[in-house]
């Protein structure tokens, strides 16, 4: 019997560019809603926007795909009002693509609130206490009504760090679980259903579920089950194993990484797409993205500084506003996460553009070898795993 299909016109693939030496590539993914250049950084908008920065803004620093949550946003407002507003696209005013997770992660985050069986996930709101049942079903039905470019299966999830038999349990049931939501997608055609990679740090098991899912006629596939707390030793093998089996063809998503060497690392193994809510987290902290790192704003030694966060940024907070003015502001207004949440994002976003340049005029390595120079100073500080990851793809650091 034919694997079942979910594919429509609505994504097609191009790779522009390989990297000679790297499995580092740069591509265009057409979405309904406009191309979007890969590799790239997904903002993450747990219930319609982007903590700290409006959709106008994000829109402003060349951001052409966000996220929103399916978990959240079914619990409140809940899809029939979003449905009514034309969508989340409408709901949020945002012009360009939507990619929306499942709900499944939930099942980690919220672990003490749900339970899982064959039928799905069986949560009790964090809002009101009522208990709700979130089957691969459900979660498609929902996502139809956010009305998202590309939607994202329900899997089984389960900490990056467990080992045994769940870890089998939750791979196979994730296969279970695609065909479900691949049955019960109403819109193949305008939105795309992406499967999920699972099988915990285990080869064997993670590449059964490769064998499995790449089978399936998805439009894309995403890398999960990752970027939990596991070693990053472990962490890289994994994503690498996966990249080596994924189809060329077809968009590969590693979810939940936003560490920028995390992000370099990767980009060189082979992934596409990326998200985490690390840079507006980290600005809610006190914390600029700098290419050596992060420069804590909020700490006294900045008081008196009137450079920007980073003299070669030109992001609307570095353009305006110094470093003593965003420390004084961050004492007693909100608005100084605002405007890091702006400079974070942007430097996510200028990275990605950076690595694709690289990519483009095949200098990808050098470029790597530039930022690990620029991030760690010396070579004794790179991160092992860091330096392993990139060698087996034919990247040496000086």
């Amino acid at each position: 019997m034919a694997a079942p299909s979910s594919c429509g016109p609505a994504l097609s693939l191009r790779v522009v560019a390989e990297c000679g030496l790297s499995k580092a590539r740069a591509c265009e993914l057409r979405l309904p809603h406009g191309p979007v250049l890969s590799p790239v950084f997904m903002p993450v908008g747990t219930q319609g926007t982007m903590k700290g920065i409006t959709a106008r803004q994000l829109e402003g620093l060349g951001c052409r795909i966000c996220l929103g949550n399916t978990y959240h946003l079914g619990m409140r407002p809940g899809p029939e009002l979003i449905k009514q507003a034309n969508g989340l696209h409408g709901f949020m005013n945002w012009q360009q693509n939507l990619l929306t997770d499942s709900g499944g992660f939930q099942m980690v985050s919220l672990v003490e609130l749900s339970e899982v069986t064959e039928e799905g996930v069986r949560f009790r709101s964090p809002y009101d206490g009522e208990e709700i049942l979130l089957t691969p079903e459900k979660s498609i039905q929902i996502q139809n009504a956010l009305g998202s470019d590309i939607m994202m299966q329900l899997d089984d999830v389960v900490s990056s760090t467990l080992t045994g038999p769940r870890v089998e349990e939750a791979m196979y049931r994730s296969i279970r679980w695609l065909d479900r939501c691949i049955a019960a997608n109403r819109q193949p055609d305008k939105q795309n259903l992406f499967a999920i990679i699972q099988g915990g740090l285990d080869p064997a098991l993670r590449t059964k579920c490769l064998e499995e899912m790449t089978q399936r006629d998805v439009p894309g596939f995403a890398i999960g089950g990752l970027s939990g707390g596991e070693a990053k030793d472990r962490f890289w093998r994994m994503v690498t194993l996966s990249t080596d089996r994924l189809p060329r063809a077809k968009p590969r998503y590693l979810m939940g990484v936003g560490y920028a060497t995390d992000l370099v690392v990767c980009i060189a193994l082979g992934c596409d797409m990326f998200d985490c809510v690390f840079p507006t987290r980290t600005a809610r902290f006190g914390s600029a993205l700098v290419p050596w790192g992060s420069l804590p704003v909020k700490n006294k030694q900045f008081a008196k500084d009137f450079r920007p966060i980073d003299e070669n940024c030109d992001c609307p907070t570095c353009r305006r506003y110094s470093r003593a003015f965003l420390h004084a502001l961050f004492r007693s207004e909100t608005a100084a996460m605002h405007l890091l949440t702006v400079h974070n994002i942007a430097y996510q976003l200028n990275l990605m553009r950076s690595i694709r340049e690289s990519i483009l005029e095949q200098r990808f390595p050098q470029f790597v070898r530039d930022f690990m120079r620029a991030m760690y100073g010396s070579r004794e500080r790179y991160p092992l795993w860091a330096v392993d990851a990139l060698a087996s793809v034919n990247i040496t650091l000086e």
